[in-house]
């Protein structure tokens, strides 16, 4: 039906409209016509399409072709959501932002979803599921923005680990924030995380891992700064246990460090970033700095690798196949193939 664009209402708190976008719109609605109604609610509330309407309005048109949805509510909300998820301008703390709010209503939704809901009780298992047919939230997600399952896992993870200070540092920067640097800063402590967001805002570094690499100067290895640039070495999803513990856990006493390095201590992460970045320094390696580093690139991997016990992965546990499960065996086996053949390489000193 067409409806007086005077009669379209719009409610309060929607993004502000990207103008080059409407721009666009009305050129191609101008060439093609209007291919999409808008979507509005039967009080006339516009759900989807507020970039459709800019651009007729642009154009002048009085009255336009509007689809009127019975959704209400979260149904409503849900809707708009999915009209802007698509939008290819959203920062990265929008999209996580808004994919978290998806999430929300999508389980209120479809609470059979939820890890941890009655799904796969007794009496559901002992019946037909009329639910078994919903998606997950995150396989319903990547389906609509055609993108790989761990891209919206990764998302999601993001927009719940970044603190609000942090977030509040990205929003009002004027430097973008990548997806993937949004990633790396959530898995940062929470004072990490603002002081990270700021140099990243000030244009004083240009990566989280230059954050990394002047806070591995710092780290649990036997010095505070070497000649040459330290191992990065990143924060764990969840606190790691020391590597002292660790060694005692696997029922072996932790080892002594084979190496020492010359320490240049730092009084800031600032002056550390400012050697990082010195042309004239001194990056030979010797013995020492292999081992150091070596060092830094096992504790990385084993503080990493508890990421993938979380609860956010260990919901999918149940779900492997026999035939993932041997895959996972294999992808374990290279690692140890991998390890074992630099040892091999080291003992008859053959380089790569």
């Amino acid at each position: 039906m067409k409806l007086p664009i005077g009669e379209i209402q719009i409610k309060e708190g929607r993004r502000e409209v990207n103008v080059e976008h409407v721009v666009e719109l009305s050129e191609s609605i101008q060439e093609l016509g209007l291919l999409n109604p808008l979507t509005v609610d039967k009080d006339y509330t516009l759900i989807a399409g507020l970039h459709r309407l800019e651009a007729v309005k642009r154009l002048g048109w009085l009255e336009v072709e509007v689809t009127v949805s019975s959704l209400e509510g979260l149904k409503a909300e849900l809707a708009e959501i999915d009209e802007n998820i698509i939008r290819s301008d959203l920062s990265a703390l929008e999209y996580g932002e808004i994919l978290l709010r998806r999430k929300e209503i999508y389980e209120m939704l479809h609470p059979e979803t939820k890890h941890g809901g009655d799904r796969k009780s007794e009496e559901i298992k002992r019946t037909k599921c009329p639910f078994d047919s919903v998606k997950s939230f995150v396989d319903d997600t990547a389906e609509k923005l055609k993108v790989d399952p761990r891209t919206v896992r990764r998302q999601i993870q993001t927009a719940k680990n970044l603190t609000p200070e942090a977030k509040e540092i990205i929003r009002d920067s004027d430097t973008k924030i990548t997806k993937k640097a949004a990633l790396k800063l959530s898995r940062l402590e929470p004072e990490q995380q603002m002081e990270a967001a700021k140099m990243l805002a000030d244009g004083e570094i240009r990566s989280v891992d230059e954050y990394h690499k002047a806070a591995g100067k710092a780290s649990d290895l036997p010095v505070t700064a070497p000649a040459a640039e330290l191992p990065v070495v990143e924060n764990p999803p969840q606190e790691p246990k020391p590597q002292k513990e660790f060694d005692e856990a696997q029922g072996a006493p932790a080892p002594a460090l084979p190496f020492s390095l010359e320490s240049k201590p730092f009084a800031t992460f600032r002056e550390s970033i400012a050697d990082l970045k010195n042309p004239d320094k001194d990056c030979s390696c010797t013995p020492d700095i292999f081992l150091a580093e070596f060092t830094g690139f096992i504790r990385k991997f084993l503080r990493e690798i508890e990421w993938y016990a979380t609860p956010h992965y260990a919901a999918v546990y149940p779900e492997l196949s026999r035939q993932q499960l041997d895959y996972l065996r294999q992808q374990a086996g290279s690692l140890c193939d991998a390890a074992q053949n630099l040892i091999e390489r080291i003992e008859r000193k053959e380089s790569l």
